[in-house]
C-alpha cells in the first residue's frame, strides 16, 4: 500500500497583497447592509484571511483552494470593502479620521496663527475613501493607497512594497508628516509582518518637525514628556479586543514596542470596539526584538500578537 503524497506549493517571498485576493463583487448587490451583518461579513473576512495564511505556510493546496472559493462565495474582497465603507459611513459614526483630526486641529490652529503656510503630507494606508474627514481639512496634502483600489483617487499599491524615501535622512521632499494605520496592521496575517510593518513606518516620516520638551531628558520617562508638536505621527487604530483581551498583547506591551521604535505617545482613545493611538516619532528605532510571548492567561482570550 503506498501513501499518497501531499502536492507542494512553490515557495515563494510572500507579500501583503498576496493575503486580499481580489475577486469580483456578486452582482446585484446595491442595498445597504444592516450594521450587524456588516460586522458578520468583516468577521468572517478576517478569519477565512487568517486560515489562508495558515494553509499557504502549511503548503496544503486543497485547504488554500477550499478557502478561497469560501472568500469568492462572501463576494471576495470587494464586499469585504464594500462592508468596510458601510461601517464608515457618517450615519454609523464609522470614520475613525475624524478622531485623528480632532488631535491634531489644536496643533495646526498653532502652526497657521504663527504664519506656516505648508501643508502637512499624510500617507493614508489602506485608505476606502478620498471623502473621509481627514480629506476634508485644507491644512493637509493627502495620499492615498490600498491594495486593491476602488477609486481613481486612491493609489493602488502595497504598503510593504511602497519604494521608500529618496531624499536623505531628513525626508523633507519625499517624507511625510503622518502615516494612518487605521485598522490595518490586524489585516496582515502573522505577528511578524505587523511589527514590521510599524518598523516600516518610521521610514516614512520626516524628522524636520520633531519638537519636544527640551527641559526633560530624552530618555527620561518620554511617554510623560510634554509633546509641543506631535509632528512627525503615526495614528494606529485597532480593534479593541486586539489590545484588550488578546493573549500576547496589552496596552503596556504595545507601548513597550512603539517606545523601542522611537515613538512618544501623544494621544489615545479607548472605545467599545476600536482603540486609537496618536504616536509622535523622536528617536531612533533602537532595534529591540519583542517575541510573542504569553502575557494573559484565559480561554477567552484571542490570538492577536505583534512580534519584532
Amino acid at each position: 500500500m503506498t501513501s499518497k503524497k501531499k502536492r507542494s506549493l512553490p515557495q515563494r517571498p510572500t507579500l501583503l497583497s498576496s493575503t486580499r485576493p481580489q475577486v469580483p463583487t456578486r452582482a446585484g448587490s446595491t442595498s445597504n447592509p444592516s450594521s450587524r451583518s456588516t460586522r458578520t461579513l468583516i468577521r468572517q473576512y478576517h478569519t477565512l484571511e487568517k486560515r489562508l495564511a495558515q494553509a499557504k505556510r502549511a503548503q496544503d493546496v486543497s485547504l488554500v483552494s477550499d478557502l478561497r472559493a469560501q472568500l469568492s462565495g462572501l463576494g471576495g474582497l470587494k464586499s469585504y470593502q464594500q462592508a468596510s465603507l458601510s461601517g464608515q459611513s457618517a450615519e454609523r459614526g464609522g470614520d475613525s479620521s475624524k478622531v485623528l483630526m480632532q488631535w491634531l486641529e489644536p496643533y495646526i490652529r498653532t502652526s497657521t496663527s504663527s504664519g506656516g503656510a505648508q501643508k502637512f503630507r499624510l500617507l493614508e494606508v489602506g485608505a476606502l475613501s478620498p471623502h473621509n474627514e481627514c480629506s476634508k481639512s485644507a491644512a493637509f496634502d493627502v495620499t492615498r493607497i490600498d491594495l486593491h483600489s476602488q477609486h481613481p483617487s486612491i493609489l493602488t499599491q502595497d504598503f510593504m512594497q511602497r519604494p521608500l524615501p529618496s531624499n536623505g535622512e531628513d525626508l523633507s521632499k519625499d517624507g511625510f508628516d503622518v502615516v494612518s494605520l487605521s485598522l490595518v496592521v490586524n489585516f496582515v496575517p502573522d505577528a511578524h509582518g505587523r511589527g514590521e510593518m510599524l518598523r516600516r513606518v518610521g521610514k516614512f516620516l520626516r524628522t524636520t518637525n520633531t519638537q519636544s520638551d527640551p527641559a526633560i531628558d530624552a530618555d527620561d520617562e518620554p511617554l510623560k514628556r510634554e509633546i509641543i508638536s506631535p509632528f512627525p505621527c503615526l495614528f494606529l487604530v485597532l480593534p479593541a479586543p486586539c489590545v484588550l483581551n488578546s493573549r500576547y498583547l496589552d496596552e503596556d506591551r504595545l507601548q513597550a514596542m512603539l517606545e523601542s521604535l522611537g515613538y512618544a505617545l501623544v494621544d489615545k482613545k479607548l472605545a467599545k470596539k476600536l482603540v486609537y493611538y496618536l504616536w509622535h516619532l523622536e528617536r531612533r528605532d533602537s532595534g529591540k526584538a519583542f517575541g510573542k510571548d504569553e502575557i494573559r492567561k484565559g480561554g477567552a482570550r484571542n490570538n492577536f500578537a505583534i512580534a519584532l
